[in-house]
């Protein structure tokens, strides 16, 4: 049971990030070179692909 409610809480946290991160790179981050935002962007992207694959995953796992 717990491990349920931290593997969620944990996924939220990361997602939250992920928003957040992509968020201050694109809106905040007007004096970095084009190419670190893009990688700083991918990051970004990469963290709330993550997070999409582990939801189903988990989603997978406790449905069952």
């Amino acid at each position: 049971m717990w491990r349920t409610a931290t593997d969620w809480a944990a996924l939220a946290l990361v997602t939250g990030f992920a928003v957040l991160w992509t968020g201050v790179v694109v809106f905040a981050a007007d004096t970095t070179p084009a190419w670190i935002r893009a990688a700083q962007v991918l990051f970004g992207v990469l963290l709330a692909g993550w997070s999409v694959h582990k939801a189903r995953s988990l989603r997978a796992r406790h449905v069952r």
